[in-house]
Protein backbone atom coordinates (compact mmCIF):
# COMPACT_ATOMS: atom_id res chain seq x y z
CA UNK A 1 0.00 0.00 0.00
CA UNK A 2 1.30 3.80 -0.86
CA UNK A 3 0.92 6.77 1.29
CA UNK A 4 1.45 10.08 -0.44
CA UNK A 5 2.03 13.02 1.67
CA UNK A 6 1.90 16.43 0.47
CA UNK A 7 3.26 19.14 3.16
CA UNK A 8 5.50 21.75 3.46
CA UNK A 9 8.69 22.36 5.93
CA UNK A 10 7.12 26.15 6.95
CA UNK A 11 3.70 23.94 8.30
CA UNK A 12 3.55 23.43 11.58
CA UNK A 13 0.49 20.99 11.62
CA UNK A 14 2.75 19.13 8.70
CA UNK A 15 4.90 18.78 11.88
CA UNK A 16 3.08 17.23 13.95
CA UNK A 17 0.87 15.39 11.57
CA UNK A 18 3.79 13.57 10.65
CA UNK A 19 4.24 12.26 14.10
CA UNK A 20 0.87 11.37 14.42
CA UNK A 21 0.54 9.23 11.48
CA UNK A 22 3.39 7.83 12.63
CA UNK A 23 2.40 6.60 15.75
CA UNK A 24 -0.51 4.67 13.57
CA UNK A 25 1.65 3.71 11.41
CA UNK A 26 3.99 2.00 13.79
CA UNK A 27 1.65 0.20 15.19
CA UNK A 28 -0.01 -0.96 12.02
CA UNK A 29 0.10 -5.06 11.85
CA UNK A 30 1.09 -4.43 7.42
CA UNK A 31 3.33 -1.64 8.15
CA UNK A 32 5.83 -3.38 6.31
CA UNK A 33 4.21 -3.64 3.11
CA UNK A 34 3.45 0.57 3.37
CA UNK A 35 5.76 2.96 1.28
CA UNK A 36 5.21 6.11 2.27
CA UNK A 37 6.07 9.23 -0.36
CA UNK A 38 6.48 12.93 0.54
CA UNK A 39 5.25 15.39 -1.65
CA UNK A 40 5.35 19.45 -2.51
CA UNK A 41 2.97 21.71 -1.43
CA UNK A 42 4.23 25.32 -1.05
CA UNK A 43 2.16 27.45 1.66
CA UNK A 44 3.82 31.09 0.00
CA UNK A 45 4.81 30.03 -3.22
CA UNK A 46 4.64 33.69 -4.42
CA UNK A 47 7.20 34.55 -1.34
CA UNK A 48 10.90 35.19 -3.00
CA UNK A 49 13.54 32.93 -1.81
CA UNK A 50 15.36 36.31 -0.23
CA UNK A 51 12.18 37.58 1.99
CA UNK A 52 12.44 35.72 4.98
CA UNK A 53 10.77 37.62 8.09
CA UNK A 54 9.70 36.79 11.71
CA UNK A 55 7.18 34.01 11.90
CA UNK A 56 4.80 36.46 14.03
CA UNK A 57 4.59 39.17 12.13
CA UNK A 58 3.96 37.09 9.07
CA UNK A 59 1.44 35.67 10.59
CA UNK A 60 0.02 39.10 11.58
CA UNK A 61 0.03 41.10 8.15
CA UNK A 62 -1.30 37.14 6.55
CA UNK A 63 -3.90 36.56 8.67
CA UNK A 64 -4.99 40.31 10.08
CA UNK A 65 -4.49 39.04 13.94
CA UNK A 66 -2.86 41.18 16.69
CA UNK A 67 0.94 39.61 17.87
CA UNK A 68 -0.80 38.56 20.82
CA UNK A 69 -3.41 36.22 18.94
CA UNK A 70 -0.43 35.14 16.87
CA UNK A 71 1.67 34.68 20.21
CA UNK A 72 -0.98 32.59 21.55
CA UNK A 73 -1.41 30.48 18.92
CA UNK A 74 2.06 29.57 18.14
CA UNK A 75 2.13 28.64 22.17
CA UNK A 76 -0.69 26.19 21.35
CA UNK A 77 1.44 24.81 18.22
CA UNK A 78 4.24 24.12 20.89
CA UNK A 79 1.95 22.61 23.82
CA UNK A 80 0.65 20.07 20.64
CA UNK A 81 4.11 19.31 19.46
CA UNK A 82 5.23 18.63 23.04
CA UNK A 83 1.98 15.97 23.55
CA UNK A 84 3.82 14.22 20.35
CA UNK A 85 7.27 14.14 21.78
CA UNK A 86 8.12 17.47 19.64
CA UNK A 87 10.30 20.30 20.20
CA UNK A 88 8.96 23.12 19.05
CA UNK A 89 10.35 27.07 19.71
CA UNK A 90 7.36 29.18 19.85
CA UNK A 91 9.01 32.44 19.75
CA UNK A 92 11.69 33.85 17.62
CA UNK A 93 11.54 31.54 14.50
CA UNK A 94 11.25 32.97 10.89
CA UNK A 95 9.17 31.89 7.49
CA UNK A 96 10.40 31.89 4.16
CA UNK A 97 10.72 30.81 0.71
CA UNK A 98 10.62 26.65 0.95
CA UNK A 99 11.24 25.93 -2.79
CA UNK A 100 14.67 24.57 -2.75
CA UNK A 101 14.02 22.43 0.13
CA UNK A 102 11.29 20.61 -1.86
CA UNK A 103 13.59 20.41 -4.75
CA UNK A 104 16.15 18.60 -2.22
CA UNK A 105 13.74 16.58 -1.18
CA UNK A 106 13.05 14.99 -4.72
CA UNK A 107 16.62 14.56 -4.39
CA UNK A 108 16.44 12.92 -1.38
CA UNK A 109 13.65 10.98 -2.60
CA UNK A 110 16.12 9.22 -5.74
CA UNK A 111 18.79 8.16 -3.46
CA UNK A 112 16.03 6.46 -0.55
CA UNK A 113 16.89 9.52 2.34
CA UNK A 114 13.47 11.36 1.87
CA UNK A 115 12.28 10.43 5.41
CA UNK A 116 15.40 11.31 7.29
CA UNK A 117 15.44 14.76 5.34
CA UNK A 118 11.96 15.78 5.76
CA UNK A 119 12.53 15.19 9.52
CA UNK A 120 15.55 16.94 9.56
CA UNK A 121 14.53 20.13 8.24
CA UNK A 122 10.98 20.07 9.91
CA UNK A 123 13.24 19.83 13.56
CA UNK A 124 16.07 22.64 11.88
CA UNK A 125 13.02 24.58 11.11
CA UNK A 126 10.64 24.27 14.26
CA UNK A 127 12.87 23.02 17.22
CA UNK A 128 16.45 24.90 16.17
CA UNK A 129 17.85 27.96 17.12
CA UNK A 130 19.37 28.19 13.63
CA UNK A 131 17.36 29.32 11.04
CA UNK A 132 17.01 27.46 7.54
CA UNK A 133 16.08 30.56 5.62
CA UNK A 134 19.12 32.71 6.28
CA UNK A 135 21.85 30.97 6.43
CA UNK A 136 22.00 30.17 2.46
CA UNK A 137 22.80 26.85 0.67
CA UNK A 138 25.12 25.62 3.18
CA UNK A 139 23.03 24.88 5.98
CA UNK A 140 20.64 22.96 3.67
CA UNK A 141 23.69 21.36 3.08
CA UNK A 142 24.71 20.31 6.08
CA UNK A 143 21.24 18.76 6.67
CA UNK A 144 21.46 16.79 3.33
CA UNK A 145 24.61 15.25 4.91
CA UNK A 146 22.82 14.66 8.36
CA UNK A 147 20.43 13.13 6.20
CA UNK A 148 23.28 10.58 4.38
CA UNK A 149 23.55 12.23 1.30
CA UNK A 150 26.66 13.40 -0.45
CA UNK A 151 27.23 17.47 0.33
CA UNK A 152 28.63 17.65 -3.31
CA UNK A 153 25.42 16.32 -4.79
CA UNK A 154 23.23 18.29 -2.70
CA UNK A 155 25.20 21.71 -3.73
CA UNK A 156 24.90 20.67 -7.19
CA UNK A 157 20.82 20.51 -6.91
CA UNK A 158 20.63 23.78 -4.71
CA UNK A 159 22.96 25.45 -7.37
CA UNK A 160 20.76 24.38 -10.24
CA UNK A 161 17.26 26.04 -10.36
CA UNK A 162 16.15 23.87 -12.57
CA UNK A 163 17.12 20.87 -10.78
CA UNK A 164 14.05 18.61 -9.53
CA UNK A 165 11.96 22.26 -10.54
CA UNK A 166 9.57 20.45 -12.07
CA UNK A 167 8.95 17.48 -10.04
CA UNK A 168 8.06 19.94 -7.27
CA UNK A 169 5.81 22.05 -9.30
CA UNK A 170 4.03 18.41 -10.50
CA UNK A 171 3.33 17.40 -6.95
CA UNK A 172 2.16 20.93 -6.66
CA UNK A 173 -0.03 20.56 -9.43
CA UNK A 174 -1.32 17.23 -8.57
CA UNK A 175 -2.38 18.03 -4.94
CA UNK A 176 -4.66 21.16 -6.68
CA UNK A 177 -6.22 18.17 -8.69
CA UNK A 178 -6.75 15.93 -6.09
CA UNK A 179 -8.65 18.77 -4.14
CA UNK A 180 -5.86 19.69 -1.20
CA UNK A 181 -6.53 22.99 -0.53
CA UNK A 182 -4.40 22.75 2.48
CA UNK A 183 -1.79 20.62 4.08
CA UNK A 184 -0.80 18.49 5.48
CA UNK A 185 -2.74 15.69 3.22
CA UNK A 186 -2.42 11.80 3.22
CA UNK A 187 -4.04 9.71 0.32
CA UNK A 188 -3.85 6.27 0.62
CA UNK A 189 -3.27 4.27 -2.25
CA UNK A 190 -5.01 6.77 -4.12
CA UNK A 191 -8.67 5.89 -2.50
CA UNK A 192 -8.69 7.47 0.56
CA UNK A 193 -7.74 10.87 1.48
CA UNK A 194 -7.19 12.47 5.44
CA UNK A 195 -6.68 16.00 5.70
CA UNK A 196 -4.80 17.96 8.62
CA UNK A 197 -3.27 16.61 11.80
CA UNK A 198 -5.38 14.26 12.45
CA UNK A 199 -5.43 12.22 15.88
CA UNK A 200 -3.22 9.08 15.79
CA UNK A 201 -6.74 7.00 15.67
CA UNK A 202 -7.92 8.96 12.72
CA UNK A 203 -4.89 7.60 10.88
CA UNK A 204 -5.20 3.73 12.13
CA UNK A 205 -8.56 3.96 11.27
CA UNK A 206 -8.10 4.77 7.70
CA UNK A 207 -5.16 2.69 7.12
CA UNK A 208 -6.89 -0.35 8.35
CA UNK A 209 -9.62 0.86 5.85
CA UNK A 210 -7.56 1.59 2.85
CA UNK A 211 -5.89 -2.06 3.50
CA UNK A 212 -9.01 -3.82 4.04
CA UNK A 213 -10.44 -2.11 0.48
CA UNK A 214 -7.95 -2.96 -1.47
CA UNK A 215 -8.82 -4.50 -4.74
CA UNK A 216 -7.22 -8.17 -5.53
CA UNK A 217 -6.10 -8.76 -8.44
CA UNK A 218 -8.46 -10.19 -11.01
CA UNK A 219 -6.59 -12.82 -13.07
CA UNK A 220 -7.83 -13.08 -16.66
CA UNK A 221 -7.67 -17.18 -17.46
CA UNK A 222 -7.29 -17.67 -21.31
CA UNK A 223 -6.30 -21.82 -20.31
CA UNK A 224 -2.61 -22.57 -19.80
CA UNK A 225 0.95 -20.85 -21.79
CA UNK A 226 4.26 -20.89 -21.93
CA UNK A 227 5.64 -19.06 -19.10
CA UNK A 228 9.05 -18.93 -16.91
CA UNK A 229 8.89 -19.90 -13.26
CA UNK A 230 11.15 -20.66 -9.99
CA UNK A 231 11.80 -23.97 -11.66
CA UNK A 232 12.81 -22.37 -14.90
CA UNK A 233 10.88 -22.21 -18.66
CA UNK A 234 8.92 -24.60 -20.28
CA UNK A 235 10.29 -25.93 -23.06
CA UNK A 236 8.34 -26.30 -26.15
CA UNK A 237 7.53 -29.76 -26.86
CA UNK A 238 6.77 -29.41 -30.74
Amino acid sequence: MKVEIWSDIACPWCYVGKARFEKALDAFPHRDQVEVVHRSFELDPGRAKGDVQPVIRMLTKKYGMSEAQAQAGEENLGAQAAAEGLEYRTRDRDHGNTFDMHRLLHFAKEQGRQDELIQLLYKANFAEERSVFTEGDERLVELAVAAGLEAEDARKVLADPAAYADEVRADEREAAQLGAGGVPFFVLDRKFGVSGAQPAEVFTQALTQAWGERSPLQLIDQGDADACGPDGCAVPQH
